[in-house]
């Protein structure tokens, strides 16, 4: 399992971002029983960073909590039963299967977690569950697709102890 974290943003969280972000990647990979072992690469920026990368691939001029930008595409969201027939979705050298880039905020994992009422560590949690989901194949487009999505991610973070 390669977890590739950058802190790339001036604002710093006081907590132990680099545990959370490990813990709550691999508790989404098995909960969604993959296979594999994979890669995701994660990038903690500030708010003008997070708006440049939401303008530049998105086309949308503002900041954002997450960005996720998965490196494969699922016929059927945490189906991993044809991702073999995809060579380029593993690393060459190491086997992985690549999942994904997840670029978050500081900004809005602190004022997120005030406006919610819970602890950065809960935000920042949420947020990188929410986004390895999205690495998986989730969406939350469509109401039923946005349910699931929401009750997977309640799962995890239930699972590993965390709560609002």
């Amino acid at each position: 399992m390669t977890i590739e974290i950058s802190y790339e943003s001036k604002i710093k969280l006081d907590i132990p971002y680099e545990y959370i972000i490990n813990k709550m990647v691999v508790a989404s990979l098995d909960f969604e029983d993959c296979p594999y072992e994979a890669e995701v690469s994660v990038t903690i920026v500030d708010d003008d960073e997070i708006r440049r990368i939401n303008n530049e691939y998105r086309g949308i001029d503002k900041s954002t909590d997450v960005l996720s930008f998965p490196f494969n595409e699922f016929d059927i969201p945490g189906n991993f039963d044809n991702i073999e027939e995809n060579v380029d979705a593993f690393n060459p050298e190491s086997g992985e299967l690549l999942l994904g880039d997840i670029i978050l905020s500081t900004e809005h994992i602190i004022e997120q977690a005030r406006e919610y009422g819970h602890s950065e560590t809960r935000e920042l949690a949420f947020l990188v569950v929410h986004s390895m989901l999205h690495l998986m194949g989730y969406d939350h487009m469509i109401d039923d697709e946005r349910k699931d999505m929401e009750d997977r991610q309640r799962k995890i973070l239930e699972l590993e102890g965390i709560s609002r």
